[in-house]
């Protein structure tokens, strides 16, 4: 089975090109140093929740948007491999992200797969 990072964030609209063209590069990185898939998504439907919800996760404003991506791996021994060369590239050296969004609301986590149909 398959070991899968998280990520869910919120980008001000403003920024949501600038987010794109960072994402393109990351994505390029992740895949060079052997990422099965890198996938983002930009929220289309999601609902500002009563109690919880994807905003509400990250404390999303009114000029912001959801952002759910994830990364796949082998495994997660695999994946330990990559995260340490992709920490190492130059292309993603730097804070030019801090401009982008807020990190401090971001969520992400590993998941091991359970189930892949």
């Amino acid at each position: 089975m398959t070991y899968v990072d998280g990520f869910l964030l919120a980008v001000p609209k403003a920024n949501v090109e600038a987010y794109k063209e960072m994402a393109r590069t990351a994505g390029a990185v992740w895949k060079k140093h052997g990422a099965i898939d890198y996938v983002e998504c930009i929220g289309d439907d999601v609902p500002y929740g009563e109690l919880t919800s994807f905003p509400r996760a990250v404390q999303a404003k009114e000029d912001e948007i959801v952002i759910f991506a994830w990364i796949t791996y082998e495994s997660r021994a695999r994946r330990d491999e990559i995260v340490a060369k992709v920490m190492e590239d130059e292309r993603l050296k730097g804070d030019d992200w801090k401009d982008v969004f807020d990190g401090k609301r971001m969520i992400f986590g590993g998941f091991q797969a359970f189930l892949e149909l």
